[in-house]
C-alpha cells in the first residue's frame, strides 16, 4: 500500500481540502508536516462545513492525526480550533491527535513581531498572515525556540524563556516596542501546558511503527510549493519548506516512506498577498474569475488575486516536488468563457525562457506567453466522468497535462466530494 504526500502546486488555496478529505477517508494516519495556523482547509462533509487551520484533516474523519516537528504550533490556536470543532459535534482527544514533542511553539511575542514588521514602512512587506509563523521559524533555526517538550519540564522553562527574550527584547527595543517580562511568559506557558501536553508523543516512532505495520499514511501539506522558502518566489514566500521532500524531514520519517506525490492545482491561478504573479489579470476577466470562484482566503478572508493557468510554474513544481499526478480543481469556474488562456512560457528582457528565474528582479519583469483556447458553454459542474465533459474542456485538461509533464489523476468539478473524476487513486500506487 502506498503512502501519499499532497502538496499545493501553485501559491496555495488550490482546493486541497476536498482532495485531502477524500484521501483521508482511505488513510489510516494523516500527518501535517509544515506550516502553522496560517493556512486553511475547508472540508464539506454531508452538508456540514469544517474550517481547519492547524489540525490535520483526518480529525474530521476520526482518523489518527499527527502534527509533525516541521510545524510551528500556537498552543492557544490549537485549543481554540479544538473547541470550535467541539461546537460542531467533533471531539478531538489524544486518541486521534498526536503532536511531536519537538515541535516549536508560537508564543504571543511572535505574533506581535510579525505584525510590527508588516506595519513598518521599512523593508519589504511580504503579506504574511501576522500569526507569528515567520518569527517562530527564525527562533527554531536560531536554536532558541521553546518546544512542546519544554512545557513538560517547568523547572527549566524560565532559563529557556530568558534565552528567547535575550534576542526578542533587543529587537523590541529597536522597534520601539515594550519589552516582555520573562515571568509573564513563563506563567502563560505553564498555564496552557496541561491542555496541550496530553497530545505529546514521539511522532517519529509512532509513524515508523505505522509504516512497518503497513498502515496508509497521508502527508498533508499546507500552502503551496511556490511559497517554499527555497524554491518559491523569494522573498515573497512562507518560512518553511512546502515541497514534497519536506514531508520526510517534517515528521521524522525517511524519504523512502513516500510512495506517491499528488500535486493540487486550480484550472486557473490565484495568489494571496504580495509578490510576483506573471498571469495576474487586473481587468474584468480577473474579477469575473474571482467572483465565480469565491476567491477569499479561508484563514484571513483576504481577496485573492486571479489569473490564467500558468503551466510554466506548475511544471517547475512538478520537478521540485517530484509530483506523480495532478488533482486539477475548479474546472467548472471556467464554464461559459468565450476564450481561455494558458501561459506556456515567458519573455524576459526580450528573450523567451521556459522557467521562472530565481532572482526577485527577474520574477517581477517576466511577461507571459499565452496559448488561447476556445471556451465551452456547457456546464462541467458536478461532472463525474469524462463523458459528462464538453470536448473543449477535455482538450484543455489534456493540454495542461502536456505542458506540465504530469498526468491528471483527479479532476474536481465542484466543492462536493463526489463531484470528482478519478483517473488514478494515489493510494493504489
Amino acid at each position: 500500500m502506498a503512502n501519499v504526500v499532497v502538496v499545493g502546486a501553485q501559491w496555495g488555496d488550490e482546493g486541497k481540502g476536498k482532495i485531502v478529505d477524500w484521501l483521508s477517508e482511505q488513510a489510516d494516519v494523516v500527518v501535517r508536516f509544515q506550516g502553522g495556523h496560517n493556512a486553511g482547509h475547508t472540508l464539506v462533509i454531508d452538508g456540514a462545513t469544517y474550517k481547519l487551520s492547524l489540525l490535520p484533516s483526518g480529525v474530521v474523519r476520526g482518523k489518527l492525526s499527527v502534527i509533525g516537528n516541521g510545524v510551528v504550533l500556537d498552543p492557544q490556536a490549537l485549543i481554540d480550533e479544538i473547541e470550535r470543532l467541539e461546537t460542531q459535534g467533533l471531539k478531538v482527544t489524544p486518541d486521534i491527535l498526536r503532536i511531536a514533542s519537538n515541535v516549536p511553539l508560537i508564543v504571543p511575542l511572535h505574533r506581535e513581531l510579525d505584525a510590527a514588521r508588516e506595519a513598518s514602512n521599512a523593508g519589504t512587506r511580504i503579506g504574511t498572515t501576522k500569526r507569528g509563523i515567520g518569527p517562530a521559524y527564525e527562533d527554531k533555526v536560531g536554536r532558541r525556540a521553546i518546544r512542546l517538550m519544554d512545557l513538560a519540564e517547568p523547572d527549566t522553562l524560565p532559563a529557556k524563556v530568558e534565552r528567547l527574550l535575550a534576542h526578542h527584547n533587543a529587537l523590541r527595543r529597536g522597534l520601539g516596542m515594550e519589552e516582555v517580562e520573562a515571568r509573564t511568559l513563563v506563567e502563560a506557558l505553564r498555564a496552557i501546558a496541561p491542555r496541550v501536553l496530553p497530545f505529546m508523543d514521539a511522532v517519529w516512532r509512532l509513524l515508523d511503527d505505522a509504516r512497518r505495520a503497513g498502515r496508509r499514511i497521508l502527508f498533508e501539506g499546507a500552502q503551496g510549493a511556490l511559497l517554499d522558502v527555497d524554491h518559491g518566489t523569494y522573498p515573497f514566500v512562507t518560512s518553511s519548506s512546502t515541497v514534497a521532500g519536506a514531508a520526510a524531514a517534517g515528521c521524522g520519517l525517511g524519504p523512502g516512506a513516500i510512495d506517491y506525490v499528488l500535486g493540487i492545482a486550480k484550472a486557473y491561478t490565484t495568489r494571496v498577498g504580495e509578490g510576483p504573479f506573471p498571469t495576474e489579470l487586473h481587468d474584468e476577466m480577473g474579477a469575473r474569475i474571482g467572483e465565480k470562484g469565491r476567491e477569499f482566503g479561508v484563514v484571513t478572508g483576504r481577496k485573492r488575486r486571479c489569473g490564467w493557468f500558468d503551466a510554466v510554474l506548475v511544471r517547475q513544481t512538478v520537478s521540485t516536488s517530484g509530483i506523480d499526478g495532478i488533482a486539477l480543481t475548479k474546472l467548472d469556474i471556467l464554464d461559459g468563457f468565450d476564450e481561455i488562456k494558458i501561459c506556456v512560457g515567458y519573455k524576459l528582457d526580450g528573450h523567451e525562457i521556459d522557467h521562472l528565474p530565481a532572482s526577485e528582479g527577474g520574477q517581477a519583469r517576466v511577461e507571459p506567453i499565452y496559448e488561447t483556447f476556445e471556451g465551452w458553454s456547457q456546464s462541467t459542474a458536478g461532472a463525474r466522468s469524462w463523458v459528462d465533459l464538453p470536448a473543449q474542456a477535455i482538450k484543455y485538461v489534456r493540454r495542461v497535462e502536456e505542458l506540465t509533464g504530469a498526468p491528471v489523476a483527479i479532476l474536481s468539478t465542484s466543492p462536493e466530494r463526489n463531484d470528482t473524476i478519478l483517473v488514478r487513486n494515489p493510494f493504489e500506487g
